[in-house]
């Protein structure tokens, strides 16, 4: 299922994986991903895992194109690699996250890492947080040992249960000696709907502090302008939901109802937009 065009010859890449289908909030990972991959000089698609046997084909789908305008083509789902330089070598691994065989699929993507040489490791996520849009978005981190968590710093600690496959895979990555952190983009719940163009940036932002990954990004400003404005044009048609907003901003939102307010909040911004 793994498929290897050629294999880049790379110095001590870093790896960035986003793999969509868990939790990411604000599609926040799979944007940074997507950004990332773009900015890259030099970027070329070297391998992918074939997913098609791996997934429910009825929650993650293919999708179909028209080639010369009559014949189609279908897409399997399927994860990208992706290599290129951002003042540094990186490979950005993206795509949506199996249903099955998790162990064969993080084990296969942990020899991947290995074979290319990676030294250092980050996925990419976004959490709904009691948060507010009009503030900047923190991002907590995940870290495969006590050391690199003191490096990194903002560890969340506060959650245990069901987890998705990037944890699993960062987890692997620590056990052969990758040095691996989960970032997560804490994204007001109200919003976690819709694409959040400052989440994926304060991704990026935190890879490039801790790893020496600089890309520019300055076409996001105008874009988490807009985002801004659109949620605060959906407010001001609700009073309701700005006084919720703003019991967040006095760190009182506890007076309110909160999941049943949050439901209503995220469905009427999504239809906003």
């Amino acid at each position: 299922m793994l498929e290897i065009d050629d294999w880049p010859e790379l110095h001590e890449p870093l790896l960035v994986t986003s793999l969509r289908g868990w939790v990411d909030a604000g599609e926040a990972g799979a944007l940074a991903a997507t950004l990332l991959t773009d900015r890259l000089d030099d970027s070329r698609v070297f391998g992918r895992y074939d997913l098609s046997d791996l997934v429910d084909l009825q929650q993650t789908r293919p999708m179909v194109s028209l080639v010369d305008g009559a014949t189609r083509q279908i897409a399997w789902p399927s994860v990208e690699f992706t290599a290129g330089r951002a003042h540094r070598d990186v490979v950005v691994c993206s795509g949506p996250e199996p249903s099955l065989k998790w162990p064969t699929f993080v084990g296969e993507l942990t020899d991947v890492a290995q074979r290319l040489g990676v030294t250092q490791a980050f996925t990419l996520g976004g959490m709904p947080a009691m948060a507010s849009h009009r503030r900047p978005i923190s991002v907590l981190a995940t870290a495969t040992s006590r050391s690199l968590a003191q490096e990194v710093g903002a560890i969340r600690t506060d959650y245990t249960g069901p987890t998705g496959v990037q944890t699993v895979l960062q987890l692997s990555l620590g056990e052969a000696g990758i040095p691996a952190v989960g970032l997560w983009a804490q994204v007001p719940h109200y919003v976690a709907g819709n694409a959040s163009p400052p989440a994926a940036r304060a991704l990026l932002e935190r890879v490039g502090e801790l790893a020496g990954v600089h890309v520019d990004l300055s076409d996001l400003d105008d874009e988490t302008t807009s985002y801004n404005e659109k949620v605060e044009e959906g407010l001001a048609d609700r009073p309701d939901v700005a006084d919720f907003v703003q019991a967040i901003e006095d760190q009182s939102a506890e007076e309110v109802s909160g999941d049943e307010i949050a439901e209503e909040i995220e469905r009427f911004l999504r239809e906003q937009q």
